[in-house]
């Protein structure tokens, strides 16, 4: 059944791969509600709802960032601006659709997390003995409406796909909206600038989502199959974490979970979701 909550209705979501769309109905789901996406003669892309007795009028729409995106209700702003988009010379790099068995701000709250990485991608993002997250700074920015997380450090066996040898790394988060997640990272062979990594999450059920690790990189020597298969190795170790918390829907009250120091990011997180009032996909009674 389609969700009523405002909150999660009134913003965008990418649901399908532009270029995967055809004049042949792709159907899928969003926030409990059936959808059909298709390509007319003339090259417009069009998502409507399915209904019991047809098809609802189309959707508003939008292109970017190699997907389509769509809202079952009226936002107040366009779909997340990612600069690095821009960049003639960085590499995009979309890795593909991922379904957990799981609510989306379990997601969100999962890339936010860096106390898994020795022990999740052990060997990869992290490794004993580096277990331990030093202090970073985690903040609500109200003027944007952005979670941020600055100042994150923390010691990589390989940083990137074009390294091999570790060291320690700067880090910086973005969430941007409640259902999509950044990483920026300074670039191994270009120091003054942050490769960004994004997660688009498809909020097809309260416990029930895709998502899309898209990456744009300075990196002019990687083959697109090692960009690949880096980042596709790593969301893959995280679907078997995140579709075994329990429970599946991502609790608001601090009582529920008691978080450490390495947890701050999630409980910005958390109290933002809460501020907002977003119910779909998370435990907000006590």
């Amino acid at each position: 059944m389609k969700t009523d909550d405002r909150v999660a209705l009134d913003d965008w979501y990418a649901v399908e791969t532009a270029a995967a769309v055809s004049g042949v109905p792709r159907a899928t789901r969003l926030l409990g509600q059936d959808i059909v996406c298709d390509r007319l003669p003339d090259g417009t892309l069009r998502v409507r709802e399915r209904l019991a007795d047809g098809y609802g009028p189309p959707l508003p729409v939008r292109t970017r960032y190699g997907c389509l995106w769509t809202t079952l209700g009226q936002p107040n702003r366009d779909v997340i601006a990612i600069v690095e988009a821009d960049e003639p010379d960085r590499r995009f790099v979309p890795c593909g659709w991922v379904k957990m068995r799981t609510s989306a701000p379990r997601v969100v709250e999962n890339f936010l997390d860096m106390a898994h990485f020795p022990f999740v991608h052990t060997d990869i993002l992290g490794a004993e003995p580096h277990t331990q997250v030093p202090a970073y700074a985690s903040e609500i920015r109200r003027d944007v409406d952005e979670v941020w997380a600055t100042n994150c450090t923390f010691f990589q066996p390989r940083i990137a796909a074009t390294e091999s040898a570790g060291d320690f790394v700067r880090l910086t988060y973005r969430v941007p909206s409640p259902f999509v997640v950044m990483l920026y990272r300074v670039c191994p062979s270009a120091p003054a600038r942050l490769d960004a990594i994004t997660l688009f999450i498809q909020p097809m059920e309260e416990e029930l989502c895709r998502a899309q690790p898209v990456m744009y990189l300075v990196d002019a020597t990687s083959t697109h199959t090692a960009l690949l298969n880096f980042e596709q190795v790593i969301f893959l170790q995280d679907r078997i974490i995140v579709e075994n918390q329990r429970p599946l829907r991502l609790p608001l009250e601090p009582r529920h979970e008691i978080p450490t120091r390495a947890d701050k990011s999630s409980v910005v997180y958390r109290r933002w979701l809460k501020e907002k009032g977003l119910r779909f996909g998370t435990l907000s009674h006590a």
